[in-house]
């Protein structure tokens, strides 16, 4: 989920230039900065952000520069005439009276300014915000098309791992019963008929890794369906990390020989790179 993504658009009257940063976030969190004349748009603003991007912290900052004023300077000329016509009035009572130029300028509606159209201002604000959108999902998509090469990678590593463990669990079982008979000769007092095969059944079943083997075999299926789905993924997969640890650590928990240990140690480390990068998809 981390992008960026930046749009301008020159309008009649100034220029208009939006910045959206995005970082790892487990839900949307938008933060906004507005030019005052555009602070009225923020709900409009978040409803868009918020229907194209489901997950991500981000930094919204848009920037409004008027144009440069026009050289010729445009005048109240009524009101000039006016202020004029005051100050030969006052002059015969104040002798002394001046009329500073630049004070005149200072007089509210000597100097005309160029009004803004806040319509047109709002419109191009919006179009901007859409053409960055576009441009930061357009970015987002081509880091989920390299995170799901990286995702289907550990998922592969892990199916290898899944079909290995399974391949010498007969050699496991088979070790069981020979300690177990080992045990059993070294007992000067013979066990009562069917307790010896009834104590094996027990222990196999305290070290029967076959269920979780065929839940993590379901899960990697699960996570290659959806990395192929056409929308959000990452809560899915989220949730989808975390069966994956269950799972490895119950098959941990149960392991009776080095190679599922070592198996189990390995499943857990692909499953946390993989739920690193989980946070990185929306």
């Amino acid at each position: 989920m981390t992008a960026f993504a930046s749009a301008q658009a020159d309008i009649d009257g100034g220029t208009l230039a939006i910045e959206l940063r995005s970082v790892n976030h487990r839900y949307l969190e938008l933060g906004l900065r507005l030019p005052e004349e555009l602070r009225v748009l923020e709900p409009i603003m978040r409803e868009r952000v918020a229907a194209k991007l489901a997950r991500g912290k981000v930094d919204l900052g848009l920037r409004w520069k008027p144009a440069a004023a026009d050289t010729a300077l445009a005048f109240d000329e009524g009101l000039l005439s006016r202020l004029a016509d005051t100050a030969r009035a006052l002059t015969a009572k104040f002798p002394q009276l001046h009329v500073n130029f630049t004070e005149l300028l200072a007089w509210p509606g000597v100097l005309l300014e160029r009004e803004t159209d806040h319509e047109t201002l709002r419109r191009a604000a919006l179009s901007v915000l859409d053409g960055a959108l576009s441009e930061m999902i357009a970015a987002r998509h081509r880091e989920g098309e390299r995170l799901g090469g990286f995702m289907r990678e550990r998922l592969d590593a892990i199916q290898r791992i899944v079909a290995d463990v399974r391949a010498h669990l007969p050699e496991v079982h088979a070790a069981l019963r020979a300690r177990f008979d080992a045990r059993l000769a070294e007992l000067r007092q013979p066990l009562e008929p069917g307790r010896v095969e009834q104590e094996v059944v027990l222990q196999l079943q305290r070290i029967d890794v076959d269920e979780e083997l065929d839940r993590l075999t379901a899960h990697i299926a699960e996570a290659r369906r959806v990395l192929g789905l056409k929308e959000a993924v990452g809560r899915r997969l989220d949730f989808l990390m975390q069966e994956f640890n269950r799972e490895a650590n119950t098959l941990g928990s149960k392991a009776a020989d080095p190679r599922t240990t070592n198996a189990a140690v390995e499943l857990k480390v692909l499953i946390e790179q993989m739920r690193e990068q989980v946070q990185n998809l929306e």
